[in-house]
């Protein structure tokens, strides 16, 4: 029977993270951090290294930037943590060739979360899994902005279908969605 899955929501800098990484210490001493950020240049590599430096070291980390769902197959934990599917999102729609198509972005998306919801039911961890809430925010001023925007908000409702708890985070302070 698959584990519990949380969806855990918010903004840049809501808390998200942090709040994740506390409810996987409670729930398992096995946690597995998935990491889907790349390094692309020197600020981005400076904010993997001080999101490493916060995690617990006795957590291992599996750092897979596409193709998650295929990646933990076969892995064992008792916690399995994504952070975050923003970036996922990121890493597969940026290079799909221009100009970038809602429906391609969105189709490129939908194969990620199938993925991940296939592993996350095909195993008994408990799952956390933390995204940006990115339909808060302007409009983006350009196309891929918006196509991004609105395949991550897709995914962020069928995930928050598929969970059993879903959080949104404002100023570090969890609220219980569903």
């Amino acid at each position: 029977m698959p584990g519990r899955l949380t969806l855990i929501l918010g903004g840049a800098r809501s808390g998200k993270s942090a709040h994740a990484q506390q409810l996987a210490a409670e729930r398992g001493r096995d946690v597995l951090y998935v990491a889907t950020a790349e390094a692309g240049d020197a600020e981005m590599a400076a904010r993997i290294a001080a999101h490493r430096a916060e995690r617990p070291a006795g957590w291992r980390t599996l750092e897979a930037p596409r193709q998650v769902g295929a990646a933990l197959r076969g892995v064992h934990a008792e916690v399995v943590l994504i952070d975050c599917l923003t970036l996922l999102a990121n890493n597969v729609i940026v290079p799909l060739p221009e100009p970038v198509t809602e429906a391609a972005a969105t189709e490129a998306l939908e194969a990620e979360v199938d993925g991940l919801l296939a592993a996350q039911r095909a195993g008994d961890a408990e799952w956390i899994i933390v995204s940006n809430e990115v339909g808060l925010g302007l409009v983006p001023p350009y196309p891929l902005g918006r196509v991004y925007r609105d395949a991550l908000g897709r995914a962020n409702q069928r995930l928050a279908r598929a969970a059993d708890e879903v959080l949104f985070m404002v100023a570090g302070l969890p609220l219980r969605v569903k």
